[in-house]
């Protein structure tokens, strides 16, 4: 073979290297995510079902953030996408995408979803589990006038999302925490939710998953939260432990305060496993700023036996859910400008978000966002190849 016509090949060699790669990552999408029923009757089925749910999250992936972009990119990638996909009957349409994710039972997705995390990841020992709830704003249920809500936990050492289950309103939270428990294997981690999981019910799910448990304690708990006001003010053998922080003209202070000789909560109390009871008070202080100094006391309980300061980090982790995950669904996905409410096209496009958030995350040599990373994807096959082969 001639040197130049070799060295001309070589592009298109790696390329099919990486198609190969691909192939497993791809396999084990289709594999996984099949398991999932085809709401379609049999006579309207022009397109195969892992073909849609495959443009689906690689579509996601690349950029596209509704119905006429999985469209319009499929359309563009047609090519590419066929290297993997039967495609029997061409590319589906912006309305078939919609009536398709919109049919297809999101309990079942969500189950896949969870099964496809467990397949790339792996939780350490202790890591923090954040359990929290966040409301998508421009998704409404037909005839309802509440946004739709969803629970999710997220890994905070993984830096993954690990399941999520839909609730009509933040209030349900409460029946939405165990169901999402049930799903998840969350053994030896140590699982932190917000005043709103602060449940005895939700306190023994977790405990009966052989995990442990850091809960806030608020005004909607006032007996227990009373006895813990108490216990700090009499208690005696109070570990502690003090953090600070300087960041962007601000000095937030920490100090972390943990009991575990109990004196005024019952022995026989309906908490499971009940040890430790943890005080959060912080200071905000702002450099060159007439703001006035903010202070904030928090509380908790525990079934953790542990040091001040590693209470401190647990607590301190449980804010990864906002930060890396709420926030960046909002400024790199859009989600709160989902409009998106037909069926069940909300719960699954989250789905598909969080399956493309969850690929994105496993780069850490790209040292741009996750919006950026998006941009790059759909430019850059090879790229794209890399973030499939996880």
């Amino acid at each position: 073979m001639n040197i130049v016509v070799f060295f001309y090949k070589i592009p298109y060699i790696i390329l099919i290297i990486n198609i190969l790669y691909s192939l497993e990552t791809t396999n084990k999408l289709t594999s996984i995510f099949s398991q999932i029923d085809d709401p379609r009757r049999d006579l309207t089925k022009l397109h195969q079902l892992n073909d849609i749910l495959l443009i689906g999250i690689i579509s996601v992936i690349c950029g596209a953030d509704s119905w006429n972009e999985m469209e319009l990119y499929a359309q563009e990638k047609e090519g590419f996408l066929r290297t993997f996909l039967d495609l029997p009957n061409g590319i589906p349409s912006h309305d078939t995408f919609n009536r398709v994710f919109s049919a297809i039972d999101s309990r079942q997705f969500e189950a896949c979803f969870i099964e496809w995390v467990k397949s790339i990841s792996k939780l350490v020992p202790k890591e923090v589990i954040a359990i929290d709830g966040k409301t998508i704003r421009g998704a409404k249920s037909k005839g309802n006038k509440s946004p739709i809500h969803m629970v999710s936990a997220f890994a905070c050492a993984n830096n993954l999302v690990l399941g999520q289950v839909k609730t009509n309103e933040k209030s349900n939270e409460i029946t939405a925490i165990p169901k999402l428990l049930e799903l998840l294997s969350i053994k030896d981690t140590i699982v932190t939710i917000d005043a709103m999981g602060c449940q005895t019910e939700i306190a023994s799910t977790i405990i009966d998953k052989d995990a442990d448990y850091i809960l806030a304690v608020k005004g909607n708990q006032p007996q227990l939260l009373e006895h813990i006001q108490d216990e700090f003010r009499f208690g005696k053998s109070i570990k502690t432990s003090v953090s600070e922080e300087l960041d962007h003209g601000r000095i937030e202070t920490r100090k972390c305060s943990v009991l575990s000789d109990l004196q005024f909560i019952p022995i026989e109390n309906n908490w499971a496993k009940l040890t430790s009871i943890i005080r959060i008070e912080s200071k905000r202080e702002f450099k060159n700023s007439e703001k006035p100094i903010e202070t904030a006391t928090r509380y908790y309980i525990s079934s953790l036996k542990a040091n001040a300061e590693d209470f401190q980090n647990a607590i301190r982790s449980h804010w990864a859910i906002e930060n890396k995950l709420h926030w960046m669904l909002d400024v790199a996905f859009s989600e709160d400008a989902s409009r998106k409410r037909v069926g069940n096209s909300t719960q699954n496009f989250s789905i598909l978000l969080k399956i493309a958030l969850n690929i994105l995350k496993k780069d850490a040599k790209t040292k741009v966002g996750i919006k950026s990373r998006r941009f790059k994807a759909a430019m850059s096959n090879d790229y794209l190849f890399k973030m499939l082969n996880l």
